[in-house]
Formats: structure tokens, C-alpha cells, sequence
């Protein structure tokens, strides 16, 4: 059985969920609004405060959908209570990240500017302090569209693995490689 999928979902204050007939959830909460289309043989039901998903057999599509469906219903649930944030710092002589309302502009050590427009549903913040690396902070409800903007920034400048530079996550340990060895 789906260990994952058979577990209910609670429902904190001020969340509402709502199924429509076509098998799509609603989730509305302090936050935002979500919506996610279900796929057909997948029940959805709230119960109380709880909404709980069940499927039809147990054949290991059925399976794999259950475990799947439930958690993103789950990572909506969480989106519009707490949100989700993703903080990504550019390590680099000369990289420079600054945002104007939703475009963010990239100095990443190119020719050129990388600009680049950030989904309305995302909230994007360039913090630079003195003797420190830029952070881009990406704040939203939807946590799919966030680790998509932020995969889309980070594939800009990869880091690389011998003097880590380029955008990486904060707190990411890299996996980093020893240089050409000394002349004998």
C-alpha cells in the first residue's frame, strides 16, 4: 500500500478545500489560491478537517498516483499557510543580482545583462551587503513555480566544481575538485 497516500491531510484554520466535479481541487488560505487538476480514478474527499484520497485497486499505477496526487494536495495545503522560499547566492568576483519589481537583472560575468522577468505569483528580492554575496530571495505559495524559477535562475551560471562559483542555494555544499597538481 501507498505509505504516503493513505495518509489523510489535515486542514489548518482558515484553509478551505473544495472539489469540482471534474476532479479538480481548489485550496484557498491566508496565502493565495491553488488549483490542481486530479486525474479521474483518484477520489478526493474532505472529511471534517481532514481531505483524504483514496484509489480504485492496486495496481502500481494506481499506487504510484495515490502517493503522487496526496502530496501535492499537501504542498498546496502548506503553500497557502506558510508559503515556500528559496534563498540562492551568486559566489563570484563581479556578480551582481538586482530586482525591479519582477525583473531581475543578472551581472553573472558574460558580456551582458541577463535580464530576466519573474512570474507575478512569485515575490523576488536582491539583498547585496558590503563584503558579502548577493542573495535572490523567491517567496510563493505555489511550490512547483518557485523550484522552477529558481531552477531557471541557478541554470544561468551553474557552480562549478573547482572554485564553486556561480549560483548556488543557501546552505548547498558542493562537491569540489582538486586543481592541476604543482609542476615537479
Amino acid at each position: 500500500m501507498s505509505r504516503i497516500g493513505k495518509l489523510p491531510i489535515n486542514l489548518p484554520a482558515g484553509v478551505s478545500v473544495t472539489v469540482n466535479k471534474d476532479n479538480s481541487v481548489v485550496v484557498k488560505g491566508p496565502k493565495g489560491e491553488l488549483t490542481q487538476q486530479i486525474d479521474a480514478e483518484i477520489k478526493v474527499s474532505v472529511e471534517e478537517n481532514k481531505v483524504v484520497l483514496e484509489r480504485p485497486s492496486d495496481q502500481k499505477r494506481h499506487k504510484a498516483m495515490h502517493g503522487l496526487y496526496r502530496s501535492l494536495v499537501n504542498n498546496m495545503v502548506i503553500g497557502v499557510t506558510e508559503g515556500y522560499k528559496i534563498e540562492q547566492e551568486l559566489v563570484g568576483v563581479g556578480y551582481r543580482a538586482t530586482s525591479k519589481g519582477q525583473l531581475l537583472e543578472l551581472a553573472l560575468g558574460y558580456s551582458h545583462l541577463i535580464h530576466m522577468e519573474i512570474a507575478p505569483e512569485v515575490k523576488v528580492t536582491a539583498v547585496t551587503e558590503k563584503r558579502a554575496n548577493p542573495i535572490i530571495t523567491l517567496e510563493s505559495c505555489d511550490k512547483h513555480l518557485v523550484g522552477q524559477v529558481a531552477a531557471k535562475i541557478r541554470s544561468f551560471r551553474k557552480p562549478e566544481p573547482y572554485k564553486g562559483k556561480g549560483i548556488k542555494f543557501v546552505g548547498e555544499q558542493l562537491r569540489r575538485k582538486a586543481g592541476k597538481s604543482a609542476g615537479k
